[in-house]
């Protein structure tokens, strides 16, 4: 449990938040990554003054019925920044992971792998959370610590100088602040004011988002299902309900969310299969086009990306939100680091080395999940074959299934301090 920090906020009132204009840090994109950013920022160093800018309107976020897979790293940075205590009863343990690999109307679906859920005693590889019980943690943590958060306004342009970066918001206000941080999502627009380029391609497939509920419960197992259009991943949630992240190609994708819902549920049941009893669609169902990005540069002067700005990656491995924590954790905790030695926070050689920190990392896991998604998104006899060998050989070797499910939760090699539950 983090300790209190409210002690040592600065005196604010609501007039003051309202009407200020100069910031040290202001970050582009109110979703996870930057609200983490900025929270982490400001815990660790009250005195600097942060502001988060969201284009979205107040409240979206609240529509959000989405869940996301915290990994156990990330789980500890949101214990660190004193979210946890708030999320826990909500969130979903896994306790259990099992891969097959299979045709769609194969009548039996061997498991190839499994992985116990665990990285330590009593510590799960990951939880499963609802988006909106995050977001919300973090937006009161926002408050808590008079962090400024503007709703409704984007960045529409800034100019970087010497001293600083003028921020131009789409609502006629001007901002002035020591550092500008991305976090505004893969289609990033100030990474592309910024001038950084990326490099980038589409898989041709889409996944497809939505919850189930179920007769039978999942007792904590995740499962994903290797077919030969992509992925289909279920993962546990409170009560008898599962997250579906359902890969298909983007065409047959876009018809099967545009079908009514018996159709829709039944082809879901041939995916899903019967083992949890009768399967029911709950809240809406989108499809989202899925690719690899990677922005060459995470960082310029007095600029960074973090999160999906910085990289999109295909969901296969489950990693793309907690990258995007490993970004903010670093990132916070190098522009700490640099405030307390009286370095100035947005120069470049201060930010390179957020840049060193997290590129080799980001650009490690981009190409693991696009190697593993063209492996498997196939139906090739002999490839199918040489990988359900592999798969097996892995189940059989318990160092090499624990050097997995420990890099999965991000527990392994060097991480930042907040991914380690330490404070900045």
């Amino acid at each position: 449990m983090a300790p209190s920090t409210k002690s040592n906020l600065p005196e604010q009132t609501p007039s003051d938040a309202a009407t200020r204009t100069s910031f040290d840090v202001v970050i582009g994109g109110g979703n996870y990554v930057g609200l983490a950013t900025a929270v982490a920022i400001k815990q660790a160093r009250p005195s600097l003054e942060v502001a988060v800018v969201d284009a979205a309107p107040a409240g979206v976020w609240k529509k959000d019925s989405r869940a996301s897979a915290i990994a156990a790293a990330a789980r500890r940075m949101l214990d660190t920044l004193g979210c946890w205590d708030e999320l826990a009863e909500e969130a979903q343990p896994i306790n259990e992971m099992i891969i097959t690999d299979s045709r769609t109307a194969d009548p039996v679906r061997p498991v190839f792998l499994t992985f116990d859920g665990t990285v330590s005693a009593g510590e799960p590889f990951a939880h499963m959370i609802a988006n909106v019980h995050m977001n919300g943690a973090l937006r009161r943590r926002v408050d808590e610590l008079g962090i400024v958060l503007i709703e409704g306004a984007g960045v529409s342009n800034f100019e970087r100088r010497s001293a600083g970066v003028t921020i131009d918001l789409s609502d006629g206000r001007t901002l002035t602040s020591r550092l500008l941080v991305a976090a505004d999502g893969v289609r990033s627009k100030l990474r592309d004011l910024a001038g950084i380029k990326v490099n980038k391609w589409d898989y041709g497939q889409s996944g497809i988002v939505c919850t189930v509920k179920h007769e039978r419960p999942h007792e904590g197992r995740a499962e994903e299902h290797f077919l030969p259009a992509g992925p289909f991943a279920t993962l546990p949630l409170k009560g008898n309900r599962s997250s579906i992240v359902w890969t298909e190609r983007t065409e047959d994708a876009n018809r099967l969310v545009a079908e009514d819902d018996l159709i829709f549920e039944l082809e879901l049941e041939r995916r899903f299969g019967l083992k949890l009893g009768e399967i029911r669609v709950e809240g809406p169902r989108k499809a989202w086009p899925l690719g690899l990005t990677l922005a060459r540069d995470f960082v310029g002067h007095r600029f960074a990306l973090a999160g999906d700005a910085a990289h999109g990656i295909h969901p296969i491995s489950g990693q793309g939100l907690n990258l995007g924590f490993k970004d903010a954790a670093a990132l916070a905790q190098v522009i700490v680091e640099a405030d307390r030695m009286g370095r100035d926070i947005g120069m470049l050689d201060v930010l390179e080395t957020y840049q060193r920190w997290r590129r080799f990392d980001t650009l490690q896991m981009g190409i693991t999940t696009d190697v593993l998604n063209r492996l498997f998104s196939n139906d090739i006899a002999p490839i199918r074959a040489i990988r359900d060998l592999g798969l097996g050989l892995v189940d059989r070797m318990p160092r090499l299934k624990d050097f997995f499910i420990n890099q999965a939760a991000g527990v392994s090699g060097p991480s930042p301090k907040l991914l380690q539950g330490q404070p900045i």
